[in-house]
């Protein structure tokens, strides 16, 4: 097309080094616009940040953006265009200095344009064909765009001279469902899918109110031993190979351990957030790395599911209908009466101690004692004249 092209080595976050190599640009052939496109990744969730990694991510992304601003500030240009990330609008998960450094460049652009210059933030999603996420992102909820459809998007948005905007493909379903610690979020709400989602689940929740299904610790504790064990080693199997793009459980064994399967701090924290949705239980950030299998994964979840195996499960699931029973119906004063003495008898069983040992004594003074003796103790207890 007869363009012609200069490939120049800089550390665009050296800010001498990059007052050189724009000044050398020749004045028949001026600067007229700029792409920052750099990015590193270094991700890990909060707790596992230190000032080094947040400012190996900084320094490419933030750094080289603010002298690039700074430098070509007295320049006409037609565009000052910053790839930035949807991580740095909604969050990501274990991606805590990535989010922060992206948002930095939203902000940035806006100050460019609060002083009267050009420029345009676009909060990517995933990229194919090689892009940062591509090594990941199979699927999901923001599945990886084909290059030529992102940059046709591109070309649309600076035509609209946009401030800051997103270019991603979102499974808005897949997205807005998301995890347990997600609260539903104010920046989409307006969306038409949202609302959507919004009016179906009403629909669905009203059509399915006093007919829900089971939870999972009711499901297990209507199982056996073994069977509730299945049952949760294949849950953290089915959510691992989801995380990983695996085309099905069966690729996650057992015994092997998280990290060899091709887990990372990212991913880890994706498969907390899958498993606290199913199970209903606030897990720590650290879960796979506490428990570095799935199989000992499976059994921690046991453990905080069903304290109590077998028969006591099954009498911890009574009392829950019980009280679900109680909470939904309105017993006359007689009635909650003959339920409260009944509750108390139960009480007295399950007492343990000092009660034990007077119920010890009790019994020994009624083996030996004479018939005047038993009916006289029978009447002082139930108050028998």
């Amino acid at each position: 097309m007869g363009a012609e092209v200069a490939v120049v080595a800089c550390d665009v976050a050296d800010r001498d080094a990059l007052a050189g190599v724009l000044g050398a640009v020749p004045e028949d052939a001026p600067l007229a616009a700029v792409f920052h496109t750099a990015g590193v990744l270094d991700d890990g969730v909060l707790d596992g940040l230190t000032a080094e990694r947040i400012a190996t991510v900084f320094r490419a992304k933030v750094e080289s953006a603010r002298n690039l601003d700074e430098l070509t500030s007295g320049l006409d240009l037609s565009a000052f265009v910053l790839f930035s990330s949807f991580a740095g609008l909604s969050g990501g998960a274990g991606q805590g200095s990535y989010a922060a450094a992206n948002a930095a460049l939203d902000a940035l652009a806006e100050h460019r344009r609060a002083r009267g210059l050009t420029a345009t933030s676009v909060a990517w999603g995933a990229w194919a064909g090689g892009g940062m996420a591509a090594d990941r992102a199979q699927g999901g909820a923001v599945p990886p765009m084909e290059p030529g459809l992102a940059v046709t998007a591109l070309g649309q948005a600076l035509g609209q001279d946009l401030g800051v905007t997103v270019i991603a493909d979102v499974d808005w379903e897949q997205y807005l469902a998301g995890g347990p610690a997600l609260a539903p979020n104010p920046l989409f709400a307006d969306l038409p899918e949202a609302r959507a989602l919004r009016e179906r689940t009403a629909r669905t929740d009203g059509a399915t109110a006093g007919a829900a299904e089971p939870d999972l610790a009711r499901q297990l504790a209507a199982l056996s031993g073994p069977e509730r064990d299945r049952l949760l080693e294949d849950l953290v199997r089915t959510h691992a190979a989801a995380v990983l793009g695996y085309p099905g459980p069966e690729r996650v064994e057992p015994g092997r351990a998280f990290r060899e399967l091709g887990f990372d701090s990212l991913t880890a924290v994706e498969l907390r957030n899958a498993l606290g949705a199913a199970t209903g239980l606030p897990l720590p950030t650290t879960l796979v790395f506490d428990h570095p299998t799935p199989a000992s994964l499976a059994a921690h979840l046991k453990a905080e599911l069903a304290p109590g195996d077998g028969e006591s499960a099954a009498l911890l699931a009574q009392l829950d209908t019980l009280e679900a029973g109680l909470a939904g119906s309105a017993p006359s004063d007689d009635e909650l009466d003959v339920i409260a003495e009944r509750l108390r008898v139960l009480l007295d069983r399950c007492a343990r101690g000092a009660d034990d040992e007077d119920d010890a004594q009790v019994a020994e003074e009624l083996e030996s004692a004479t018939d005047d003796e038993v009916f006289d103790f029978i009447s002082k207890e139930f108050g028998i004249s």
